[in-house]
């Protein structure tokens, strides 16, 4: 694969997010890193520019899409056309269905699912023009099969699994691919954070696990960057399940 294509990740600071932009810079593309999180955002990206990698970072909620194309512009001035979009930023946030507020359903759809249109939306234009492109949006599991008190965390997966499939369609004539990964259990500060909480038993889930263990950052980054290859060029469409089993 090209190592000058222009490569964009948001949710970037840390977890799946981080560990992606970490493959593509270290790979040696000039890689785009979006998060909320702005001190830890300059931390990560600080240390791969250490080690000689291009990164560029912007501060950016998804779910506003003023500040996304603001960020857009200014990855095009620094890095040059986009040709590789990588929608992760999300949240999961766990409650039962019966307490859930409106609020809480719109602002996990917002950044779910509405973030996806505008990540990949602010930036088709460059994928088309160049008549090559790759999106590789991150799912989950719970998507396929539902979280247990996360129903607005499953719908909006499940949209992204849905989105991933009719947009596959429109941008295949236009030179670009469109998939999406859907881990499961996976080593995160997310993951640290339910389990310290006591909403997410590890020892409960691991079972249910045919490789029973958790996922690694590293594990998806190396299904994103076969999927954004030239190897992966007649895979469009697409949900690649990283999963160690847990749905098949």
């Amino acid at each position: 694969m090209s190592k000058d294509r222009v490569v964009v990740v948001t949710g970037a600071a840390g977890g799946i997010g981080l560990g992606i932009a970490q493959r593509f810079a270290r790979d040696g593309h000039p890689t785009a890193m979006l998060d909320v999180q702005e001190d830890l955002l300059e931390q990560e990206a600080a240390a791969l520019r250490s080690a000689g990698a291009t990164v560029f970072t912007r501060k950016a909620d998804v779910a506003d899409r003023a500040q996304v194309d603001a960020a857009y512009a200014d990855i095009r001035r620094e890095l040059g056309p986009i040709a590789i979009i990588v929608p992760n930023a999300g949240i999961a946030p766990m409650v039962p269905f019966v307490d859930m507020t409106t609020a809480q359903w719109q602002q996990v759809i917002d950044i779910n699912l509405t973030g996806v249109f505008h990540t990949i939306q602010a930036g088709v234009s460059d994928l088309i023009a160049a008549k090559w492109g790759r999106i590789v949006s991150i799912s989950s599991h719970a998507g396929q099969s539902g979280g247990f008190n996360m129903a607005h965390y499953s719908a909006s997966k499940g949209g992204v699994i849905s989105f991933t499939k009719g947009l596959a369609r429109e941008l295949a004539p236009l030179g670009t691919t469109v998939n999406t990964i859907a881990p499961s259990v996976c080593e995160t500060p997310q993951m640290t954070r339910a389990i310290e909480a006591g909403m997410f038993p590890i020892e409960a889930i691991l079972p249910m696990i045919p490789i029973p263990r958790a996922g690694t950052p590293d594990e998806i980054a190396s299904a994103c960057a076969f999927l954004a290859s030239e190897e992966a060029a007649y895979i469009t469409g697409q949900v690649l399940a990283v999963n160690g089993g847990m749905y098949i």
